[in-house]
């Protein structure tokens, strides 16, 4: 530990072995659905495993950015428990694991795979030479060693300074982080333009890379959220926070619930008024059958709730409040993605079933066994951070 353990009361302890086996629990569960959904149906069994990869990358690459710019602004106050979201990033190392069996699987997934359709389409054709397997597999593992990349060079340096309390390696992740944002920001929205808008892929959207950028902040910073209250709660944490910590997450929640809501407001709006056929489909589609009663939820789900939720300034202090909404905003982001994606599978209604709850299962059991895992062996707090200090202190 640096000279910051001398004034600041931190106790490395582990997590109950409990929550392993919770994570193992629900790790094995998940994995043999997973399995057995492959075999059975393993068309769909790919379209919910686009749910699990897009979510692993909202998590990673979401907590990523968080990282970054709490670097680049200079904020204090998060940098008591910045280590969360620090740990959260390692997400993006499972990402390519989970993305192999979607490459063997394109064809059943992607229209614009199919050589008859491409033959009688003009626009997939005007669209082939960016839409075309090789390429595809080409920007996903790009993407993803970008990604793996800057976490590595970002976290190497944060636990690095633990021990030799270095302000140069702060510094060094400023210039890193300020490398990383615009390289995030174009990423993630071809990320999006890939695995998400290209399953209908006439469709087009100008503010679609954005629209998914907003739900990936959103579930990060609620997964964070819940593990930081939860955590601070019983002690894991340094002691001399407050709910005024509490407070900045709670107001950070609610602000991107709100940035959400806007986006996808200002998506609807915009191909509602222009009327063109081209961009219309893909909403008429979600609104198809019992399609319309999910997207009627989703503005429930995903901002009625949580907004009302988090409206007050009592409810961004409560720890209770802020761990159950952060628990609803990450089902919201789930939420989200299962009306983005299984459209494009079912197009008569919607298709839930035993195969649809394997992968979260699998998802949140494999996320505790990374956590509890990677808790073991870094301390909780970055105690050789110099900010570190000025961060318990922090108040309103």
């Amino acid at each position: 530990m640096s000279s910051n353990s001398s004034i600041i009361e931190y106790h490395k302890k582990e997590l109950p072995g409990k929550v392993w086996t919770l994570g193992l629990a629900l790790f094995l569960t998940g994995l043999l659905i997973v399995v057995i959904g492959y075999i059975v149906d393993p068309e769909r069994t790919a379209f919910n495993n686009i749910i699990l990869l897009t979510f692993l990358i909202s998590l990673g690459a979401g907590s990523l950015f968080l990282i970054a710019i709490e670097y680049v602004a200079g904020a204090v106050w998060s940098t008591p428990f910045r280590r969360v979201p620090e740990i959260l990033s390692f997400a993006l190392v499972l990402v390519p694991i989970f993305a192999v069996p979607l490459f063997f699987n394109m064809y059943d997934i992607f229209k614009w795979t199919h050589p008859e359709i491409l033959k009688t389409d003009e626009l997939l054709q005007s669209k082939a030479p960016y839409l075309n397997i090789n390429f595809f597999i080409i920007r996903a593992l790009l993407f993803f060693t970008v990604w793996i990349v800057f976490f590595l060079m970002l976290y190497r340096n944060s636990i690095k300074q633990d021990s030799s309390g270095d302000q140069l390696l702060t510094k060094r992740n400023i210039v890193i982080s300020a490398i990383f944002l615009p390289v995030f920001a174009f990423t993630i929205s071809f990320t999006a333009f890939d695995w998400l808008m290209s399953l209908a892929p006439h469709w087009y959207s100008t503010i679609f890379g954005v629209y998914y950028f907003s739900g990936t902040v959103l579930c990060a910073l609620a997964a964070s959220t819940f593990i930081i209250v939860l955590m601070n709660e019983r002690g894991f944490f340094v002691k001399g926070l407050t709910k005024d910590h509490y407070y900045s997450l709670g107001a950070l929640m609610f602000a991107f619930i709100n940035f959400w809501a806007y986006i996808a407001f200002s998506q609807f709006l915009l191909i509602w008024y222009a009327n063109l056929p081209d961009e219309t489909f893909w909403f008429l589609q979600r609104w198809e059958g019992n399609w319309k009663f999910v997207s009627i939820g989703l503005i429930f789900v995903h901002f009625v709730i949580p907004y009302f939720g988090l409206l007050s300034q009592p409810a961004k202090m409560n720890p209770r409040r802020l761990l159950v909404m952060s628990v609803w905003i990450m089902f919201a982001h789930i939420y989200d993605l299962y009306w983005m994606i299984m459209p494009a599978f079912s197009k008569e209604g919607i298709a839930f079933g035993w195969i649809e709850i394997g992968f979260p299962l699998f998802t949140f059991g494999l996320l505790i066994l990374l956590f509890v895992s990677r808790s073991k062996k870094v301390n909780l707090v970055p105690v050789g951070d110099p900010k570190l200090k000025r961060g318990i202190d922090f108040r309103l």
